[in-house]
């Protein structure tokens, strides 16, 4: 990253954000001018250009007739969401709050689906009238789905989520493979397929989802190569051919040392061999491929001012106006068991060559709130920005923002 020692690289190289005059920009914006145009720090800037050449050079690797849906779960930001309803076939989600921001774009409710292994009555019934397809999580939901269809009067569109009997290797988050709370285990899901046609159900298909973070192409192959096996060996079950199976996405970004982006080349190949090997058994059955983070999460910064610098038994500590109350993730309080450094840089001191060795931290009254540990950054001041990137997707609403009463971040896409 500009501005680092180069004999001893703090992250991998960020290079998605042009610096100008010594400052990052984002859409073309550079730092100081964007905080003065948001009206204050800290804040969230997504870059939508950024997000666009992403889907793009998704849709040039991937097999033509795979369907791509963006899991919104990543970033459900309304501009963003709206942004990405223009490039994607179908957006997924996990809350009748996510729903209603995923109708407003105007997407087709049959391309929207519903997620999630605690929906409310209230929530079932919701979808059932917007004519969203509902992943079914349990033979009890299914039964309480056809009921309130039944109530309303209007066929309810419905997916079994399987649990499936393999888990996805080397995933930084496992959603599939043994007890999980997620979905029906593949083993119970004909009985559940022949009670689903006894109530008179609309079939769609199957959401079959294993994992998340992945950055080995090898075990991304190996994991969806299974998973259209089980569907293919589910249908003989089923009422009829499924129209979609979502084999979920597990595509990982870099965020750490030594993460190294995916092959999508290699990736795209070999899944247009399995979806072959697939459509020669179920042809008419759209295979769908649900992204989140691999979508928008290297497109988004987190930046911060510094209010502060001290100095504590020799070791440099620049405290910032934000912190972990607005992104959970880069504090390592979110899923990682060793915490590790995000991509950090000072926003207006890209071009700088002094470099020292400092702590970032928040503004919270905790030990958690750390941003950065013994990271080498060009020398700081207050008033500057620290920036971090890798902060596109599970930023702020996977973040305690009530934590201790502080505002709320603003976001922008520019």
């Amino acid at each position: 990253m500009a501005g680092l020692d180069k004999k001893k690289p703090e992250h991998m190289p960020i290079t998605s954000f042009p610096v100008r005059d010594g400052e990052l920009t984002v859409g073309g914006i550079k730092i100081s001018q964007l905080a003065n145009r948001v009206g204050s720090t800290p804040f969230y800037a997504y870059d939508r250009g950024l997000i666009t050449e992403r889907f793009q050079t998704l849709r040039d690797h991937m097999p033509a007739d795979l369907k791509l849906h963006y899991a919104m779960k990543a970033n459900p930001m309304p501009a963003v969401v709206q942004h990405m309803s223009r490039l994607v076939d179908g957006l997924d989600l996990a809350s009748a709050g996510e729903m209603m921001t995923a109708l407003d774009t105007g997407m087709a409710p049959d391309l929207i689906s519903f997620a999630g292994p605690g929906k409310t009555e209230q929530e079932l019934s919701q979808a059932i009238a917007a004519g969203v397809v509902i992943n079914m999580e349990s033979p009890l939901e299914m039964e309480n789905i056809a009921r309130i269809a039944k109530q309303q009067g209007v066929p309810a569109k419905v997916a079994i989520r399987v649990n499936p009997d393999f888990e996805l290797k080397a995933s930084g988050m496992k959603m599939g493979g043994g007890p999980k709370q997620f979905g029906v285990d593949a083993e119970a899901v004909p009985e559940m397929l022949s009670r689903l046609a006894e109530l008179g159900l609309d079939f769609f298909g199957f959401h079959i989802y294993s994992g998340s973070q992945n950055l080995s192409v090898e075990s991304l192959l190996d994991t969806q190569e299974k998973t259209l096996e089980l569907a293919v060996r589910l249908t003989e079950a089923a009422p009829h051919a499924p129209r979609k199976v979502n084999i979920g996405g597990g595509l990982g970004i870099p965020y750490f040392p030594g993460d190294k982006p995916l092959d999508l080349k290699v990736l795209g190949a070999g899944l247009k061999n399995l979806m072959a090997d697939f459509h020669k058994q179920l042809p008419d059955t759209e295979v769908v491929m649900e992204l989140g983070r691999f979508m928008v999460g290297e497109a988004g910064l987190y930046v911060t001012k510094i209010v502060d610098k001290k100095v504590s038994r020799g070791e440099i500590y620049l405290i910032a106006d934000g912190g972990m109350h607005h992104h959970l993730a880069a504090s390592g309080n979110f899923g990682q068991m060793i915490r590790k450094n995000y991509p950090v840089a000072i926003g207006n001191r890209m071009d700088s060559s002094e470099k020292e060795q400092a702590n970032v931290v928040g503004c919270l009254c905790t030990p958690l709130d750390r941003l950065g540990d013994k990271m080498l950054l060009p020398a700081a001041e207050v008033g500057d920005f620290v920036v971090l990137f890798q902060s596109g997707a599970y930023g702020l609403s996977a973040s305690p923002t009530a934590f201790l009463g502080h505002a709320e971040p603003a976001e922008v896409l520019v």
